[in-house]
């Protein structure tokens, strides 16, 4: 690991981010998380303990760790309180080394109120979102009325940021007799929980920048994966904030020279949750024999994953935007036993062959993917720790896709526990 990494999803998340933060932060000093929020969910399985983080940093199970939660992030503060129990019923202390920007945007009850009726007005056109308040909280914070950090230590301005909010909102919270339309209740429940992370407030790019010129290593975490990205994804179907580099950038105040190495998280395989185009997707027994096999299933929705082979195409998008150097791949085991597996290597529209996504990403909808077959390997690969050790076939899969896409390979993970991990 370089002294300063930054670890990005390169498909449409659930990527297996969190585990690979967690394993790389045993040689960090710092963590920090530069966007998305409560919408993300990180799994992490230590001591056959599992645990789902959402918000606090992944690097946060390992205890002489200071870990960041970036202005980028939108923070459901009922979440994190959740987070922290579950942590705490594990033994994880996070005293002393959670720390919060001052400038983070909150996502309020309303906010959830809000994406639940949009997403309801959408009907057979949703986008899928995971109904936790994220894309109104982060369209708030656009619009210049969001309530931040900073506010829940200033009542009087709290209290006029939420009279505003009944004045602009007034379609979904008049005449609700839901709890998350009672601004009252709101503020209230604000001004109890600001004494408990009061300790945590910090100015989080000073603190960054002190800790760089301290010789400190950081990694930064992000949360989703690129093709999700707000700018540069499957646009409208994706995330509300820049899942991509540049989102790190600005979500925690700090300057590129500040990250030395970029690491992609790629499945074997690819997944999406929630509508949009999917140009691999399998809805068949392959398919189905993947959710099965790698679990597909929502850390935050509990949603079932479409699941489809390999696309290379999206990934060279994914590590050029990003500028990767390295991949890590995760559940290279869920593809034990197949005796062909399919990899994506262009896209036919409009008769005309591909190489790289379409400059229209809506023209994803009516690609066709053009294959080209492995062959597959009989011997498992489950919980295996060196490379040397790899099915033949299983060795010339991963040196493929590294390949293809002009990288390096940081790791193979080959198991959800972090010793089921073969690093190179």
């Amino acid at each position: 690991m370089s002294k300063n990494t930054i670890v990005v999803g390169c498909q449409w998340g659930d990527e297996g981010k969190g585990k690979v933060v967690d394993m790389l932060a045993e040689k960090a000093d710092v963590i920090a998380r530069f966007q998305g929020g409560a919408n993300a969910g990180h799994t992490i399985i230590t001591k056959d303990k599992k645990l789902i983080l959402h918000l606090i940093p992944s690097g946060v199970t390992h205890e002489d760790k200071i870990c960041y939660i970036g202005n980028g992030v939108v923070l459901d503060l009922f979440g994190i309180m959740e987070e922290l129990e579950a942590l705490k019923s594990e033994g994880i202390s996070t005293k002393d080394r959670l720390f919060i920007s001052s400038a983070a945007n909150l996502v309020m009850p309303y906010h959830k109120l809000i994406d639940e009726i949009e997403e309801k007005k959408r009907g057979g056109d949703g986008i899928g979102t995971t109904l936790r308040g994220i894309g109104p909280a982060y369209r708030d914070k656009i619009s210049r009325c969001g309530v931040r950090m900073a506010d829940l230590y200033a009542p009087e301005r709290l209290k006029k940021k939420l009279e505003y909010q009944k004045k602009i909102k007034g379609e979904y919270l008049t005449g609700s007799d839901d709890d998350r339309a009672n601004l009252e209740k709101i503020y209230d429940d604000m001004i109890k929980l600001a004494p408990i992370f009061k300790p945590c407030i910090t100015n989080v790019s000073i603190d960054l920048e002190n800790h760089h010129k301290a010789g400190k290593s950081i990694l930064y975490e992000g949360a989703q994966g690129a093709m999700l990205d707000i700018d540069l994804g499957t646009y409208p179907f994706a995330t509300s904030s820049n899942t991509t580099v540049g989102g790190a950038l600005t979500g925690l105040g700090i300057g590129p020279k500040m990250i030395d190495e970029v690491v992609g998280i790629v499945k074997a395989y690819t997944t999406r949750v929630g509508g949009g185009p999917f140009p691999t997707e399998l809805v068949d027994d392959s398919g189905n024999r993947l959710r099965e096999a790698g679990c597909e299933y929502g850390a935050t929705t509990g949603r079932p994953r479409r699941c489809g082979w390999l696309d290379i195409v999206s990934l060279k998008h994914a590590c050029r935007i990003n500028g990767v150097d390295k991949i890590a791949i995760t559940k290279l085991d869920v593809l034990d036993g197949f005796d062909k597996i399919k990899v994506c290597t262009g896209y036919k529209l409009n008769g005309e062959t591909l190489s790289e996504v379409p400059l229209d990403l809506s023209d994803l909808w009516d690609i066709k993917p053009v294959y080209e077959e492995l062959d597959g390997w009989d011997k498992p690969t489950a919980g295996l720790t060196k490379f040397e050790d790899l099915p033949e076939n299983a060795k010339k899969y991963v040196n493929y896709m590294a390949d293809s896409l002009n990288v390096g390979i940081a790791l193979v993970s080959t198991g959800p526990k972090r010793s089921d991990t073969i690093v190179l």
